[in-house]
């Protein structure tokens, strides 16, 4: 197979995470810039990053990068590539597109020219004038930042974030990339308990619990690249074979989530029946106050309420002044929350041992990380 260019996007702050994952996946030559990871691979690694990869947004195949002051630039260069290595004739290709401080800021523009070029590309290739668009789809982005345009194939279609549990949500849904990154943040190992207070549709617990028996995110959904020809039936079969015998069923996994919203928990178990880790996690309706552990190492992760909405300012900042009186009492345990309130740590009563700038959707946030003593090596294993 040969080799080709991929880019796995990434929500602000997470590109290292993302980095992490692509390393695991055993690919090695990786560069990080904002908002994307770019390695070389084969073909194989587009059905095994998109299965994967849990904190990434989307996998594209990076078709070329150059630089376009001028519409006729834009056009010759995006000609020149070689489109009919992965477009078929009977292949739809959409084309979006952004631009950012560029001399070529009509997106609009921008997107009609980079169709008619590949359309020029395809006529000489396919010898026909015309193109149904009725085959497989092949979404095409035109990104244009300070002059420098790439062009990529989407090789995921709906974002990575729907895993296909999530068919329910509650109000202000915590993406499922996000959380799998606070887990993997946090360094939890599936030995050890958490407690999720303010768990909503259950996403932190059901991730956490997805890392735990090594449930690879994509299983349970489909791609747009399935349908592709340069990318075989049997690449796609031989990864989720692989992903299904990769899942650990033996685990003794301990998580507990609960929140004061019972509708909450009844959508959470759902989230967690789909998910197929019912078996490991435990739900309550309960106030965060009322939270209990006889472990004396374990974690607690969480994502409460921001307060960002017009008169819930006050009833937050008394929420975070009773997690601090709460939590305090678990001083063995590690506890990471995130939150855009930036007063949390004078309100929780603590300074964080780190925290890490993400975003929540279009949210600013912080993930206050409080680090726990780690237990003596002999209790591993007996939490």
């Amino acid at each position: 197979m040969e080799k080709i260019q991929l880019i796995a996007t990434a929500t602000f702050g997470l590109e290292e995470m993302v980095k992490l994952e692509v390393k695991k996946l055993g690919y090695e030559e990786i560069t990080v810039e904002n908002g994307r990871v770019t390695f070389n691979a084969d073909e194989g690694a587009i059905p095994k990053a998109n299965l994967w990869l849990r904190t990434a947004d989307r996998v594209l195949v990076k078709m070329g990068e150059f630089e376009a002051r001028t519409f006729d630039e834009l056009f010759e260069k995006t000609k020149a590539l070689p489109w009919e290595q992965w477009i078929p004739e009977n292949g739809k290709f959409p084309v979006t597109g952004k631009s950012v401080k560029s001399t070529l800021f009509s997106v609009s523009d921008c997107q009609a020219i980079v169709k008619k070029a590949i359309v020029e590309r395809l006529k000489q290739n396919y010898e026909v004038e015309w193109f149904s668009e009725e085959g497989s789809e092949f979404p095409i982005e035109v990104a244009l930042l300070k002059d420098v345009v790439t062009l990529t194939i989407d090789t995921s279609g709906v974002g990575l974030h729907k895993r296909g549990y999530r068919e329910k949500a509650n109000e202000a849904p915590l993406k499922e990339t996000l959380a799998a990154a606070m887990v993997l943040i946090s360094r939890w190992r599936e030995d050890r308990v958490l407690i999720d207070p303010f768990c909503g549709s259950g996403t932190i617990a059901i991730e956490a619990a997805m890392i735990g028996k090594n449930i690879a995110p994509g299983l349970e959904r489909s791609f747009v690249s399935e349908g592709w020809p340069r990318v075989p039936e049997a690449l796609w079969k031989e990864a989720r074979v692989e992903a299904l015998k990769a899942i650990r069923q033996d685990t003794d996994i301990q998580i507990y989530a609960s929140d004061a919203d019972p509708k909450a928990i009844k959508t959470a178990e759902e989230n967690a029946y789909q998910a197929n880790v019912d078996d490991c996690i435990t739900f309550a309706v309960q106030d965060m106050a009322r939270i209990r552990s006889d472990k004396k190492y374990g974690y607690i992760i969480c994502n409460p309420p921001y307060g960002e909405r017009l008169g819930e300012q006050k009833e937050v900042e008394d929420l975070y002044k009773r997690m601090g009186q709460v939590f305090s009492k678990f001083d063995t345990w590690s506890v990471y929350v995130i939150t855009s309130h930036e007063e949390f740590e004078r309100l929780y009563g603590k300074k964080a041992s780190k925290k890490r700038k993400l975003f929540n959707g279009r949210i600013k946030v912080d993930y206050y990380q409080f680090f726990g003593p780690k237990p003596p090596k002999e209790l591993f294993g007996n939490l």
